[in-house]
């Protein structure tokens, strides 16, 4: 789809207008692109339907908007865009992956040093040309030789929520052709790893050609690197490369095994076939010459003795020896959540309003949504104070009514996201706290604390007995930024002393990570998975959530909002 190119090129519009300085406008662009990158339809095929009043009615995109995406829709860029890329030549986006870099300073640097990329930047601050400059110093340019580092080591790979919309696009596009008998996602994409390097595609089909024409002609395709009689490799414009292959319908599940890997699953799971006299490959399960399975994954598993391995779990981190005795975990799925008990409306700056993000929690069949709107300390945010978030709670149970005159059976659920002040305190007082549903608490302030001074903040707070969800406890943002100075078995055993529950974020934090679920999970500690929704469209990020805690070996009973509305209001008192 091209959603993801122009919700990347809207970004970097934002970047550019608030090193110029413009107010509200970068804004503006941002949450066109968050609804860009959500939205199911190619926002081309919006486009064909009416023109630019049709794509205005995308959450977020006005006229100006809509006229950027006409521009890019007829003729592949944006003016805007490349008039202020000649204005101000430089990479922004990468740069300000480094942690610390905001567009102001990117600006500073390149009109002070002439810093263009995050090359010419690392040559500064190596040769400490940053600390000087008014409004930076030595501490700024520690953290941002830091920061890239930290981006060097995640350079060349995209988040699992920039790339998976884009590959469901032209898995749906493939498997319209009468020609396609079969057809599904590979490799690191498969098996739900944070961060992707490049995707695959296997297909089952008698006419490999047709498969292959369509896949090079796609409208997203950037550079084709190849193309065979049933393999072909390109270039999507958002970055990143797919690999297809044509594969027969008798090898399609031993293919499949093959190809979502991981290496080191592989490696174990065809010496367990080497032991047992057989040989496993991507063509099939062979007992001599005779192929004794490869259809479907589930024969080349039985056929080697094993239950099926959901993809998620091929890290070779024990899922082989849980198979072997019959100990796998039943994981949790995205049917199984009843609801969203961390997101954001307009009172707090979001796009949508409370009973509007209720509807879409609705129609995604949830019974419940929790309304968990920043506090006071945000200010960026338009944090609530006490007093307007009693305020709030009128109007929630005023929409709790309404739906129950309606006979609609859901409920708005009434929370905050409090801020955890240096000292452990938050910035609600708990005569307020007591009025709400539930707490979640989190760290957005001083992020570079030590460890024992960070770990004193975070307990005090988890013991604090208004407070029931830790949001995303280790801080950590996937691609910007490393988790705070924490001890997560310290995190734990708190845990487990308090029934404070722990979030997966399903934003771009994915925190926490699968590890640390896994470790979570085998201390009996719940979880809950939430979307950190600003917008109703980001809802539908759940799955991400989801698939990290599937990683980390979660079942339905670890995450509590699996749990039906009473049962769920019960574990919070």
């Amino acid at each position: 789809m091209r959603n993801q190119e122009i919700a990347k090129i809207l970004n970097e519009i934002a970047r550019y207008l608030e090193m110029e300085g413009v107010a509200f406008k970068p804004y503006a662009y941002e949450k066109a692109a968050i609804s860009l990158s959500a939205l199911k339809e190619d926002v081309g095929d919006i486009y064909i339907k009416g023109g630019t009043k049709t794509l205005q009615e995308i959450p977020g995109v006005g006229k100006n908007i809509a006229e950027h995406i006409e521009d890019y829709l007829k003729n592949g860029k944006i003016k805007v865009y490349e008039q202020l890329k000649k204005k101000l030549p430089m990479k922004v986006e990468e740069l300000i992956k480094v942690e610390g870099m905001g567009p102001r300073k990117v600006k500073i640097l390149y009109q002070k040093l002439g810093i263009k990329n995050l090359k010419d930047l690392e040559k500064a601050v190596k040769a400490h040309k940053i600390a000087p400059l008014f409004g930076f110093g030595e501490k700024t340019e520690r953290n941002i030789l830091e920061g890239i580092e930290f981006v060097k080591r995640n350079k060349g790979r995209f988040l699992l929520e920039e790339i998976l919309p884009t590959v469901k696009d032209v898995v749906a596009k493939i498997k319209n052709l009468k020609e396609v008998e079969q057809i599904s996602v590979a490799g690191s994409l498969r098996r739900k790893k944070e961060t992707i390097g490049d995707a695959d595609i296997l297909v089952v089909s008698k006419n490999a050609k047709k498969v292959m024409d369509l896949f090079v002609s796609l409208s997203d395709v950037e550079k084709v690197w190849g193309k065979g009689g049933t393999k072909a490799s390109i270039r999507m414009r958002v970055g990143f490369d797919i690999d297809l292959r044509v594969v027969q319908a008798k090898s399609y599940g031993a293919a499949l095994q093959y190809f979502t890997g991981s290496k080191d699953h592989n490696i174990v799971t065809r010496k367990i076939a080497i032991d047992r006299g057989l040989k496993l490959s991507e063509y099939g399960v062979f007992r001599g010459p005779k192929m004794i399975a490869g259809k479907t994954e589930e024969g080349v598993y039985k056929a080697i003795g094993l239950p099926f391995i959901e993809p998620e779990l091929r890290e070779n981190e024990g899922e082989v020896e849980a198979g072997l005795n019959g100990k796998l975990p039943k994981l949790v799925e995205l049917k199984d959540i009843r609801g969203d008990l961390h997101c954001h409306s307009s009172w707090d700056g979001g796009k949508n309003s409370i009973e509007e993000m209720a509807r879409s929690a609705m129609d995604l069949g949830y019974g419940y949504i929790g309304i968990s709107d920043h506090t006071k300390f945000l200010r960026i945010e338009n944090g609530l104070n006490g007093k307007q978030l009693l305020d709030q709670n009128v109007e929630i149970k005023k929409i709790n009514e309404k739906l129950k005159k309606q006979k609609i059976e859901f409920t708005v659920l009434h929370g905050c996201e409090c801020n955890i002040l240096n000292d452990g305190t938050v910035d609600i007082k708990d005569e307020v706290l007591e009025k709400l549903d539930y707490v979640i608490a989190g760290v957005h302030s001083t992020l570079k604390m030590g460890k024992r001074e960070m770990m004193a903040r975070i307990e005090k707070t988890m013991r604090n007995k208004n407070i029931d969800i830790l949001a995303h406890p280790t801080g950590r943002i996937v691609g910007q930024r490393d988790e705070y100075q924490i001890d997560f078995n310290k995190i734990l055993q708190i845990a487990k002393e308090t029934g404070t529950i722990l979030e997966i974020n399903s934003s771009s934090r994915l925190d926490l990570r699968d590890i640390y679920i896994r470790k979570a999970k085998n201390e009996a500690v719940k979880m809950i998975i939430n979307t950190d929704a600003h917008q109703k469209e980001q809802l539908n990020l759940m799955e991400y959530g989801v698939g990290m805690a599937r990683r980390g070996w979660a079942e339905k009973e670890d995450i509590i909002n699996t749990l039906p509305i009473n049962e769920l209001l019960k574990y919070f008192k």
